[in-house]
């Protein structure tokens, strides 16, 4: 049976999350800039990139952008968009990604991260980050603030976008964050898609980060800068250092 990420970002993810905008990444990126602190030209890796929105902004501010997803789909859309092929596009998993690097920066943006039920499993991205950082290579974690989410989660919701009634159901359950998606359209069989994220704290990312040779230097409650608190930031935003190895 295929995994919840396997069926969830094809063609009706599109609509779903229709809503991110590319205005809004490229507002995203230039916080990143700042604090990433690289210089045009450095080598950039936008892991579970999606449709492409932050990679081709980072290219448009001078960067050297290569762009990894588990989706056909969504890298169809991304390299539609990248009509002058400034982007380096990749499909394959965040575990197993297919790059060598290194790479002066890696970023994982818009919790594209804990959607494996092992721990273990999600420490292998943090290593995989690890393994394609340069020497002191800088990386960005831009993750939901699970305590804040679990706080103020809204069981459901509907919307309609043009034909299409999308409902979405919330819960908290083993230590995830689920979302059970149903989308409905005249004449159409119901579809149905699930989608979870582990609701890791800041306290469990450092200890994985160690673990995986990296250092979380800052953090951030939202991409205006602000400083991270558990109880009404939005985000948890890590930013830090491939660490050197340890004699």
């Amino acid at each position: 049976m295929d995994k919840w990420y396997e069926q969830s970002f094809g063609d009706d993810y599109l609509i779903v999350y229709k809503h991110r905008d590319t205005a809004g990444a490229y507002e995203e990126v230039k916080s990143m800039i700042d604090w990433l602190e690289l210089p045009e030209g450095s080598s950039v890796l936008d892991l579970c990139c999606g449709m492409g929105r932050h990679s081709m902004a980072l290219a448009d501010f001078g960067y050297r952008v290569t762009g990894v997803d588990l989706s056909g789909v969504l890298l169809d859309v991304a390299r539609e968009r990248d009509d002058s092929g400034r982007v380096e596009w990749l499909q394959g998993d965040m575990r197993n990604v297919p790059a060598d690097g290194p790479f002066d920066a890696v970023v994982n943006l818009f919790t594209s991260f804990g959607y494996f039920d092992d721990d273990r499993e999600n420490v292998k991205v943090l290593q995989e980050i690890s393994r394609l950082l340069k020497p002191a290579g800088r990386f960005i974690i831009d993750f939901m603030n699970a305590a804040y989410v679990v706080r103020n989660l809204v069981p459901f919701s509907s919307r309609q976008e043009g034909d299409w009634l999308i409902e979405e159901r919330r819960s908290v359950e083993d230590g995830f964050i689920r979302k059970r998606i149903v989308i409905r359209e005249p004449g159409q069989p119901e579809r149905h898609y699930d989608e979870q994220v582990k609701g890791y704290g800041l306290e469990q990312f450092q200890r994985m980060a160690e673990a995986a040779g990296l250092r979380i230097d800052r953090v951030y409650g939202a991409y205006d800068g602000g400083a991270y608190d558990e109880t009404c930031s939005p985000r948890l935003i890590m930013t830090g250092t491939k660490e050197g190895k340890k004699s």
